[in-house]
């Protein structure tokens, strides 16, 4: 199986070029196309070989969130069926099926909402340095891979490609976006969060800490007022730190079903900030995954998604 990092869609705009998705605009005004491809980053870095099948694995698993928990907030899928996508789109099924969903259009909120069951990752970095999570505080004592009294939403800012995303407190979300869509988004992250985790439990799997993007699309009560509702891809391995349930043990970190196993072979065969490039800094060309890596990777993700949906 051959990756697919980019996408050829010659009779479409291409509107915008991520980490993972291909964005191009549509003869419907209302709707956008989303590709997943195989591309997959680290530490905010695209590598330069793709995992094989990875984007129609991301698309498989948001689309099974999407609708387990659409009765919390909407969101902005409409269809994955090529068929029923407007005919500019439907010449390229071949190169699309499985891995496009088309999509409201919705004004992007600038942040990213985090939330976390369990202290990992840069939370737990930052527990060990100040007993606290984005600026909250935590009781002591707290050890790696450990359940959190209750889910917190640790917000950052949603940082331009290349860019780093930066953790920031509640406070300063607030700020940012405004009150009353702070609250909407806080209150709407940490039950997706809540419902989601309890499910995955029930499939063996543990949802450490999880990351949702939201936007706003016109009322259909209001035409002046806005609806907040779920962008993007949701619950995937890209998006969530996932470990077994099986053999988890607190105060030390877990194999996990994420990148985590690409970022630390990316640490052990030399990358640190500064050599986003490659080994050679500037004029380097990117990192390449090794061929057993890239398998590795692609195993994780695919268990996750059979635990999960299968």
């Amino acid at each position: 199986m051959i990756a697919l990092t980019e996408t050829n869609l010659p009779d479409l705009t291409l509107l915008s070029r991520g980490k993972v998705r291909d964005v191009y605009s549509t003869s419907s005004p209302e709707h956008l196309l989303f590709v997943a491809t195989d591309r997959i980053s680290a530490y905010d870095v695209i590598l330069r070989n793709g995992i094989p099948g990875k984007g129609k694995l991301l698309t498989q698993i948001s689309l099974f969130w999407f609708s387990k928990l659409g009765h919390i907030i909407p969101n902005h899928f409409v269809t994955a069926n090529i068929d029923k996508m407007p005919e500019e789109v439907r010449k390229y099924k071949d190169q699309l099926d499985g891995r496009a969903m088309l999509v409201k259009k919705a004004r992007v909120v600038p942040l990213e909402a985090i939330v976390r069951g369990y202290l990992t990752g840069s939370a737990w970095s930052e527990y060990k340095t100040s007993g606290t999570v984005h600026g909250i505080p935590l009781p002591p004592g707290l050890v790696e891979s450990q359940q959190l009294p209750e889910p917190l939403f640790t917000p950052s800012t949603k940082a331009e490609q290349g860019a780093h995303d930066e953790n920031i407190s509640p406070e300063q979300a607030s700020k940012l976006i405004g009150e009353s869509i702070y609250a909407q988004i806080s209150q709407a992250a940490l039950k997706l969060y809540s419902e989601a985790a309890a499910f995955a439990h029930s499939k063996g799997v543990i949802l450490a800490d999880t990351k949702f993007e939201f936007g706003l699309v016109p009322s259909t009560k209001s035409p002046n007022e806005e609806t907040l509702i779920l962008v993007d891809e949701l619950l995937t391995p890209d998006s969530s730190r996932y470990w077994p349930l099986k053999g988890y043990e607190v105060g030390k970190s877990q194999p996990s079903f994420d990148k985590q196993y690409l970022r630390d072979w990316l640490v052990g065969v030399g990358f640190r900030k500064g050599l986003e490039r490659g080994k050679e800094g500037e004029e380097g060309h990117g990192w390449t995954i090794d061929s057993s890596v890239v398998e590795g990777t692609r195993d994780r993700y695919e268990e996750a998604v059979k635990l999960l949906t299968g």
